[in-house]
């Protein structure tokens, strides 16, 4: 009999997972389950379409007509809220009933909302869904000010939004810095700088207190903490995400903030995969568990994932060794992060130039991630010490020169030397 696999989720793990079984297996079963009204989209590229740059057309990336090209049954608008491991079962929220011999949950997460008066207002916008830039394109389009909240990653695309709307807008960050978990306050300044040169004020040790709205319950106004009002009939909030594993309550499959797994994404319930943003998995180039909501992460997990469900669950094919990064393309400078940039127990960095800087965090003595301004060549040899784990003790300041020895630090290492 044919191999039935269900896929939770269309996001790129999701349907980099189906493409990959498929293509393993020309007679499985495929099914995907996806709580959106739409197949997979480009994620990456919604943010374009919200600052109006780019239409709708580019954005998707696969058609209805994709899956059916591939036998791929693909089911919108269905909301999953069981999974019976022991009879091998997903049941969803309109009563069908799915069979599975392996299953993957990669459904993601949901946009944290700010617990503040008003923060369920029109006009407050989380982003993460097309639907969400749609809502965020028309709400800017219509306003002359704004605020951002959230000091990451998705907090620049909002803030990088509004600039791109015109809007008169402040960013209100709880620190002194944007991202300052992985920039220091010297590196994090010349995005600051970028900010308001496009008329998007950073506000520090700030926040939201509460939101006022109008008589029809649109915002006009965020008051932070320290009592500082600023107008908005704009808001957008990006404070992180919220991994809903409630629904595999009951299933044995082990949980955290998110879905753990190992390094072959395997759950800790046999034929039960993750893959994505939802999972906590075993970095075997960090040393730990992790978090990665990088799309290129997200869509290799897939791949690996697909690869091994394809296989004998005892003995897994594909491991995920992978050192993610994310661009930014907002400002005239570029600017690239990789790896765990936040994490470790030491850090070296260096500003170059008014637009140009470098940060490489380490743990043990070894690259697990950074993030580059202004210059991203050094990018190759930085994940290439990361992938092999290099112990760089005592040699960290070479991570700083402006071409990074990469060949000679290899060959220097104590690995090199003990083989």
């Amino acid at each position: 009999m044919a191999t039935s696999h269900v896929i939770i989720g269309d996001g790129i793990a999701g349907s980099s997972a189906a493409e990959t079984i498929r293509e393993a297996d020309t007679d499985a079963s495929v099914t995907v389950l996806t709580e959106e009204g739409e197949a997979l989209y480009n994620r990456i590229l919604i943010k374009e379409f919200a600052k109006g740059k780019l239409p709708e057309a580019p954005i998707s990336i696969h058609s209805p007509d994709w899956y059916e090209e591939r036998d791929i049954d693909l089911e919108l608008n269905t909301h999953v809220v069981r999974v019976d491991t022991e009879a091998k079962t997903v049941h969803t929220h309109g009563g069908d009933t799915y069979d599975y011999d392996k299953l993957l949950v990669a459904t993601g997460g949901t946009p944290t909302q700010l617990p503040v008066e008003n923060s369920d207002a029109d006009g407050v916008h989380h982003f993460w869904t097309f639907q969400d830039a749609r809502a965020i394109k028309e709400n800017a389009e219509n306003a002359d000010t704004g605020v951002v909240v959230g000091a990451g990653l998705l907090g620049i695309d909002l803030a990088a939004i509004s600039a791109a709307q015109e809007l008169d807008a402040h960013y209100l960050m709880r620190g002194q810095a944007w991202w300052r978990y992985a920039l220091s306050e010297e590196g994090a300044e010349i995005i600051h700088d970028a900010l308001r040169e496009r008329n998007v004020t950073p506000v520090f040790g700030s926040g939201v207190d509460h939101f006022e709205t109008d008589d029809d319950g649109h915002v006009v106004a965020a008051v932070d903490p320290n009592g500082e009002r600023y107008e908005a009939e704009f808001a957008g909030v990006a404070i992180g995400l919220n991994f809903n594993t409630e629904w595999l309550r009951g299933s044995g499959v082990e949980t955290d903030d998110g879905v753990l797994t190992d390094e072959h994404m395997r759950t800790n319930v046999e034929d039960v995969y993750a893959a994505g943003d939802i999972t906590e998995f075993h970095d075997v180039l960090l040393g730990e568990r992790a978090q990665n909501g990088a799309w290129g992460s997200a869509k290799e997990q897939g791949s690996i994932a697909g690869a091994n469900m394809v296989g004998e669950w005892d003995e897994p094919e594909e491991t995920f060794e992978w050192v993610s990064s994310y661009s930014i393309t907002h400002f005239d400078f570029p600017f690239l992060s990789f790896g765990h940039p936040t994490l470790g127990d030491d850090s070296v960095e260096k500003k170059y130039s008014e637009d140009e800087w470098r940060r490489v965090a380490l743990k043990d003595g070894r690259v697990i991630g950074g993030v580059l301004i202004g210059d991203l060549s050094p990018q190759s040899a930085l994940k290439r010490l990361a992938r092999e784990q290099v112990d760089l003790t005592g040699r960290e300041e070479k991570l700083l020169e402006e071409r990074i020895p990469v060949d000679d630090l290899v060959a220097d290492s104590p690995e090199a030397q003990a083989e």
